[in-house]
């Protein structure tokens, strides 16, 4: 197999995992790739609430064709045992595969290369680092809980080109365009839980779901920033480090309002900015977000990085993460 070959089949791999984001409970969301003969015989991404395991899936699909195939990870196969099924090592084993291109070593302590030192044992060709990148973005909340013990925290800021997200007189809807929602609702339905503060609770009563056809059980759940009851359905948080260290989820998506947003950047809790920019000057209204507790102009810089960048209808989206 060549490089090049590998490279997009590793790539194939990664997309496939993404479809697994924020649907496979206390698992990370791998995607998993069998191909022989340049031919992919077998797909698997994590299931709902983590199984089957991606490669478990794929190796169904292939069957007796696995026997001398390439299986192409984006995380290292589990060593570990589990009463809720064998090994991905082991059924890797079993299954006859002559070679595994692993793009990232499993972080978690119970497996941390002991998978591969298995596959070895077994005579498997074992390649890693593969596509590392994309898929450590690929399963960003899953590692950031693993190494951090907190969600990987986005910020969702729809603007006016001065930076308002409503007029003085409260009114927000709608500052950008169909489109940009649509790329919005997108995102929660990437997402585990969403979090608005408590004065958008009460001036808005938001719903917060995912409103695109088809993804609608996708919907996020609900959290509010606040020191009071929650209302029902909702879950109660006290502050940006309560919720990073209480929060079952693995990506939390933050939509404001300002003081909110502005409490989660004060904190360094946020690791991804989503910015949708509307053609639009608004003057006197309420600004995207307050004090963040910056002193120095110089502070402000080398913060944030841009990964992503595009219209979406007549509004621009912009991603960063942080630097």
């Amino acid at each position: 197999m060549t490089l090049a070959a590998d490279r997009r089949f590793m790539a194939a791999a990664i997309a496939l995992s993404e479809r697994g984001r924020a649907q496979t409970g206390a698992n990370p969301n791998v995607g998993c790739l069998i191909v022989q003969h340049s031919h992919v015989i077998g797909r698997g991404w994590t299931q709902l609430n983590g199984r089957p395991h991606a490669e478990a899936m794929a190796l169904a699909q292939a069957g007796d064709a696995a026997k001398g195939a390439t299986a192409y990870v984006t995380l290292e196969p589990c060593a570990h045992e589990s009463a809720r099924g064998p090994t991905c090592a082991d059924s890797l084993i079993a299954s006859g595969i002559a070679r595994v291109v692993i793009a990232l070593t499993d972080p978690d302590p119970r497996t941390n290369g002991a998978g591969i030192a298995r596959l070895q044992a077994a005579g498997i060709d074992v390649e890693l680092g593969l596509g590392a990148e994309a898929a450590r973005r690929a399963m960003a909340g899953w590692l950031m809980l693993q190494q951090h013990g907190r969600p990987l925290v986005t910020l969702k800021l729809a603007t006016s080109l001065d930076g308002c997200i409503a007029l003085d007189n409260g009114e927000s809807q709608w500052i950008t365009s169909e489109a940009a929602r649509a790329h919005g609702h997108l995102e929660r339905a990437r997402s585990n839980m969403i979090l608005v503060g408590r004065g958008t609770v009460d001036a808005d009563a938001p719903r917060l779901d995912v409103r695109l056809a088809g993804l609608e059980a996708r919907s996020p759940l609900r959290a509010v920033l606040t020191r009071r009851a929650a209302p029902e359905g909702w879950q109660a948080f006290k502050s940006p480090e309560d919720i990073c260290t209480r929060a079952d989820a693995q990506y939390l998506m933050v939509e404001g309002g300002a003081e909110t947003a502005s409490a989660f950047l004060t904190a360094g809790l946020v690791d991804r900015l989503l910015i949708y920019r509307a053609p639009i000057l608004i003057g006197r209204g309420k600004a995207c977000l307050a004090d963040i507790g910056l002193h120095r102009l110089a502070d402000a810089h080398g913060q944030w990085q841009l990964v992503d960048r595009r219209p979406l209808g007549k509004d621009q989206f912009e991603l960063y993460e942080r630097a």
